[in-house]
């Protein structure tokens, strides 16, 4: 995919919609009695791997247009999972299936069967879980066991990890209290509320009791991780409105980076919509100044922090990003992939073990892209050839597919040269 450097980048857009509440709308929703429309669904590789696995377990799951209908089944039959490059899908679901009592096997590809599953297994046998892994990564083995509430310490500042637990817990008998240090993103305890179970949240502790899910009809806000990638170029070359994107607080981290940069962004039509708060984002161009990012605010940009780098590349001063070392375990090790990104394209960026040092330039020349198969690294890396120099060009681009078909379509059509 080659880009051309931009002179101006302005337009409205309308981003599709938000891939951890497409992932849970489907899972959760072919885990209830009852049938549901899954409204701006996310169709990309990721979500549709987890269609494909609540089919196998026993729901009907059909995509039609943008939307996807589910008709849900409270008993799941044993199944061979496979969950494509979707760590969401793998991890979820090893909560989910085993608090319903029945075998699995779950698989991924060489990326996903690379990343670590451990992490999600060692709080879930508390529980009772029988779970095995291989080296601590997939393939993951589940065998039928009885469940019962417990106490448990989350080790990660992980939604994933979290989520998984409260699924598990759904299916066990008595209470389960999850405890994490830091509050991650929240949207499983809003819509399992939503549908029914018994749970509440008091600070960063979430009880759950055992439940039966009833289905719910979802319109899904648009995901402001995909519109970061706008709202960045919008800063450096132009004006952009990103509507009917959601801005629940444990997701809006970038919104906060962008204040201690300068970026000069607001919300507009702020409004709730299925209990998550949906708002229309516009950023102009900025001058960017260099920040600061400490662990406390990870969970709530960790998505975001490839293109956040890139931002501070073009800014003011030396920037510093620490306490991001579970960039290492996404779909590329994002701190490695991030300041290879930077660097290619002719800006200054030092790895650390949990970050970046960024020394921001007025320009970046341009150059090639390597992600790595990382949709996050491409993407940022398109942002990057825009607002650079000379342009150039991103090899394997088609890895943006996972989360955001089209985006390059969506991007190359607002330039103006």
């Amino acid at each position: 995919m080659k880009i051309a450097p931009c002179r101006q980048f302005s337009g409205e857009f309308i981003i599709p919609g938000d891939k951890s509440i497409t992932h849970r709308a489907v899972m959760f929703n072919a885990a209830a009695e009852g049938e549901a429309l899954v409204t701006n669904a996310l169709l990309g590789e990721d979500c549709l791997s987890t269609a494909s696995c609540m089919r196998a377990l026993g729901a009907e799951v059909a995509v039609e247009g943008n939307c996807i209908r589910v008709k849900g089944t409270r008993r799941f039959r044993s199944a061979d999972l496979y969950c494509g490059n979707s760590g969401t899908t793998m991890r979820l679901l090893m909560g989910l299936v085993s608090g319903r009592g029945v075998n699995a096997r779950l698989t991924g590809d060489d990326s996903l069967s690379r990343r670590p599953m451990e992490r999600v297994a060692a709080p879930l046998r508390i529980l009772g879980a029988d779970i095995r892994t291989q080296n601590g990564c997939a393939p993951v083995e589940i065998v039928a066991a009885r469940l019962c509430g417990a106490r448990v310490d989350t080790k990660v500042a992980s939604a994933q990890v979290k989520s998984a637990v409260i699924l598990a817990a759904l299916g066990a008998t008595g209470e389960t209290l999850v405890h994490e240090d830091i509050k991650t993103r929240d949207h499983t305890e809003r819509m399992l509320a939503a549908m029914g179970a018994d749970i509440r949240v008091a600070g960063t502790d979430v009880f759950v009791g055992e439940s039966e899910l009833t289905a719910m009809d979802v319109e899904v806000p648009g995901d402001i991780s995909s519109a970061a990638y706008f709202l960045a170029l919008g800063a450096l070359r132009g004006e952009v409105l990103c509507k009917n994107v959601g801005v629940n607080p444990t997701r809006t981290g970038i919104l906060e980076a962008f204040s201690r940069m300068n970026v000069r962004y607001s919300l507009e039509n702020e409004r709730t919509v299925c209990g998550e708060p949906v708002a229309d984002i516009r950023v102009r161009k900025s001058d960017l100044k260099a920040i600061e990012l400490s662990r406390e605010i990870m969970p709530a940009l960790i998505d975001e922090l490839p293109v956040i780098a890139l931002l501070c590349a073009f800014a003011e001063g030396e920037s510093r990003i620490t306490g991001a070392e579970e960039l290492k375990v996404k779909e590329s090790d994002r701190i490695r992939t991030t300041a290879e990104l930077i660097n290619g394209l002719g800006g200054d960026c030092t790895p650390t073990d949990d970050g970046f040092i960024i020394r921001g330039r007025e320009s970046l020349r341009g150059g090639s892209v390597q992600p790595h198969g990382d949709h996050r690294i491409a993407m940022s890396g398109a942002i990057g050839l825009a607002a650079s120099e000379r342009g150039g060009e991103i090899f394997g681009a088609e890895c943006a597919d996972i989360s955001f078909p089209n985006f390059y379509e969506m991007l190359c059509a607002h330039f103006f040269f």
